[in-house]
């Protein structure tokens, strides 16, 4: 009797053991890779969000892993998925400035006040004129997206005028910012977020200039001591959210659902809304620290936006030889950030 028993707990036993092998081989593993460390928004929240929705999703049939390490440096990320490095990633477009004319469209200042409203916006843009002109040829775009709208912050001299930038080193992201900078004296350095503590620190840079998130996540308090608010951006910065094609082709058609289901504008506001969380608390935290702040006033506005003109009408006329009308595409990008703004 006992014999019969055990044999049968044994029969049991290997059936499960059966059943666990069978499940772990029809899991597909998604390797996803982050260049701005483990601790930032982006790995924890964006990533690490959407890792666990596609998990879910797919019942577990999909396994997202990030990677200990990133696979490249932020210029080389986009390289680096379509040639299957990394299955998943995201990719900063002004760090790549010649490959990616279109989206400096969403990095002009004074477009919107919050990362999830410019997001939403612009995924739509790139969705109805971008997606064709296929400036992210050779991988799957997943979704674009901006951070919240960004600031100036300063070691020394504080920002009360465009003009009192004239002279100063900035660590800027690339883009759009970069060719202001120069229009007014400074002189941009286009380096990731992550380097400005050090940058600032070592007196490499007298600048930076970031969404409120970046004084907490990468410890600015401690070197900064002076802030500039700009009430709708200085500028954005456009991301995109990347995944390797044939990765995506190899899916069973049920699991690119789940991709797709959380790709588009769902990922595109998920992401903005990440970066707008990480806002509202870091302000809380600013406004306690020894960094001193204060609002930019309309005089500052409107020399801003009359500055902007002159780099939004060369964009107009890159955008053209790309066969997009990039004089709709702002007026449409206002209207969409109008229309998602009215609708909260």
């Amino acid at each position: 009797m006992r014999k019969h028993i055990a044999r049968g707990i044994a029969v049991a036993f290997s059936a499960i053991g059966l059943c666990t092998v069978t499940a772990a081989h029809a899991q597909t593993s998604i390797a996803v890779s982050s260049w701005v460390g483990p601790t930032h928004l982006t790995t924890v929240d964006l990533l690490g969000g959407w890792m666990k929705e596609i998990e879910k999703g797919s019942n577990g049939r999909l396994a997202p892993k990030m990677l200990p390490k990133a696979v490249a440096a932020p210029s080389g990320t986009f390289d680096a998925v379509r040639d299957g490095l990394a299955d998943v990633s995201i990719i900063l477009h002004g760090m790549q400035p010649a490959r990616f004319i279109l989206p400096k469209s969403a990095e002009f200042p004074q477009l919107g006040r919050t990362g999830e409203i410019n997001s939403a916006a612009y995924q739509r843009i790139h969705e109805k004129y971008f997606a064709k002109a296929d400036e992210h040829k050779g991988v799957r775009v997943l979704a674009v997206y901006t951070h919240g709208p960004g600031n100036i912050l300063t070691i020394k001299k504080p920002i009360h005028r465009l003009e009192d930038m004239a002279g100063l080193k900035f660590r800027v992201g690339g883009g759009f910012l970069g060719d202001l900078l120069k229009s007014v004296g400074a002189v941009p350095i286009v380096r990731s977020g992550s380097e400005s503590f050090e940058l600032l620190s070592s007196g490499i840079v007298d600048a930076t200039a970031l969404p409120y998130e970046s004084i907490v996540t990468f410890n600015l308090d401690r070197v900064i001591r002076n802030l500039t608010i700009v009430p709708g951006g200085l500028y954005n910065l456009t991301w995109a959210v990347i995944m390797n094609e044939d990765k995506y082709k190899s899916l069973p058609k049920q699991d690119q659902e789940v991709i797709d289901s959380w790709s588009g504008e769902r990922l595109a506001r998920h992401s903005g809304r990440s970066w707008d969380n990480k806002d509202k608390q870091a302000i809380e935290i600013v406004q306690k620290g020894p960094i001193v702040s204060v609002t930019a006033d309309q005089t500052f506005v409107n020399s801003l936006l009359e500055r902007t003109r002159v780099f939004e009408d060369a964009w107009i006329k890159e955008a053209k030889q790309r066969g997009v009308d990039g004089a709709l595409v702002m007026k449409d990008l206002r209207a969409e950030i109008a229309k998602i703004s009215a609708q909260r």
